[in-house]
């Protein structure tokens, strides 16, 4: 549904089998951040783990998740498509930097 809003989404299964299940957190975001890609989570714990956070850390990058992990899907990509703005400009600020995307906004929480 984000494509279809013109945002350009690079899915874990399209590059991880299985979905990404078997691929470590630090393992698809480090492989992300190196195609110059914004990972997004809809794991916030992810920002507290010292191992999967350290790919942002060292590309001083940024990571984004969703504040709610019981979101349809649907109500994911109004969040988000909501945020872009936001999104851009923390982006454009640069990292590292971890942010939850809220409801009506976005919230720096790391580090």
């Amino acid at each position: 549904m984000l494509r279809e809003r013109d945002w350009t989404v690079h899915r874990i299964g399209e590059i991880f089998p299985s979905d990404g299940q078997d691929i470590p957190d630090e393992e698809w975001i480090a492989h992300g951040l190196e195609q110059g890609w914004v990972p997004l989570s809809k794991d916030g714990r992810i920002k507290t783990r010292d191992q999967e956070i350290e790919p942002v850390r060292e590309r001083s990058a940024v990571l984004f998740y969703l504040d709610n992990q019981q979101l349809r899907s649907t109500e994911m990509v109004e969040r988000l498509h909501h945020s872009r703005e936001a999104i851009h400009r923390a982006v454009a600020r640069g990292g590292p930097a971890a942010y939850a995307v809220r409801a009506d906004r976005i919230d720096r929480t790391w580090p």
